[in-house]
């Protein structure tokens, strides 16, 4: 048995297809399904069912894809250990960040981080909370950026920032002359949310449902986008929450429409997220220091504040 051929396995796992798996792993296809079926042999056991199609794992295959993905994880470790005793921060880096993090977020902190750490070669897609945690557990993402606590055992969290909500509050809505607004304040009735998959609207939903006991059978208006909520929004259809680094790229005239709460103000925990293995530390402690040096110190906030705890290391 060799790690080769658990990396082949795993491939074929994903990809449900042997063609499909070799081409990922820059191998022939012949060779794939020799090493897979010498694999096989030796286990006297069948990994894959390949008289369905697409191919289906076994009963045993499926536990040994959980164990080999173990295994091919730690031993990616051995090389990391050398380029964190070598001080070394480079390499490919698969990061993920939820959408209503990635716009506003990573222009901000994309182009230092590079300068920083030119050895790096960052790959990053914009993912649900729930396609990163699945990715970060089949070892397809190194780390994510995302709205926490995800309260997952296999997920390990470094908060970056808490990050106010903002009221956006259109003329002629019942709260519009209101300077500030409290969260008890909030009707889940004319609330404008994201659509299901995201977790700025759970929290929306969380937070509505403190003080307001509705169920989501009462929304009638949802989108995939804070700028098509901001859009509805001028049109009458409600009010909406925004997270507050989105109301910084917002029109003047939009911005008579922001309502802050009254301290302390309503805000979400972001962290970046990685795998309890803690492979690649030195560059998601080289995010971390960026994206925290960032927020402390390079926005000027004048209405709220948002607040970075000092990187743990």
């Amino acid at each position: 048995m060799t790690i080769t051929q658990l990396y082949y396995v795993l491939a074929v796992a994903e990809n449900q297809n042997f063609t499909k798996a070799a081409e990922k792993c820059f191998v022939t296809q012949p060779t794939l399904s020799m090493q897979i079926q010498k694999l096989e042999d030796q286990l006297d056991v069948q990994i894959f069912d390949r008289s369905k199609k697409p191919i289906e794992l076994t009963d045993v295959g499926r536990k040994i894809v959980t164990q080999a993905r173990n295994i091919v994880n730690e031993s990616y470790r051995i090389q990391d250990i050398v380029d964190q005793q070598k001080g070394f921060i480079g390499g490919e880096f698969k990061l993920g960040i939820i959408p209503t993090i990635m716009p506003t977020l990573l222009p901000m902190f994309l182009k230092n981080f590079i300068k920083k750490h030119p050895k790096v070669k960052l790959k990053i897609e914009e993912l649900t909370t729930e396609e990163i945690i699945t990715r970060i557990k089949d070892g397809h993402l190194d780390a994510a950026i995302a709205a926490t606590p995800l309260e997952d055992e296999s997920i390990k969290e470094r908060v970056l920032y808490f990050e106010p909500f903002v009221s956006y509050i259109p003329k002629g809505h019942r709260l519009h002359s209101s300077k500030k607004i409290d969260v008890s304040d909030l009707d889940i009735n004319d609330m404008l949310l994201l659509e299901d998959g995201h977790c700025f609207r759970d929290g929306v939903i969380n937070l509505c449902k403190v003080f307001k006991d509705q169920s989501d059978e009462t929304f009638q208006l949802e989108s995939g986008s804070i700028e098509t909520l901001i859009k509805l929004s001028n049109e009458g259809l409600g009010m909406t929450l925004l997270p507050y680094l989105h109301t910084l790229d917002i029109n003047d005239k939009e911005k008579e429409n922001l309502h802050y709460f009254n301290e302390p103000s309503p805000a979400r925990e972001v962290s970046i997220i990685y795998h309890k293995s803690e492979l690649k530390m030195q560059i998601i402690e080289a995010l971390q220091d960026v994206i925290s040096g960032i927020i402390r110190g390079a926005i000027a906030f004048q209405n709220v504040k948002i607040i970075s705890p000092l990187p743990k290391k």
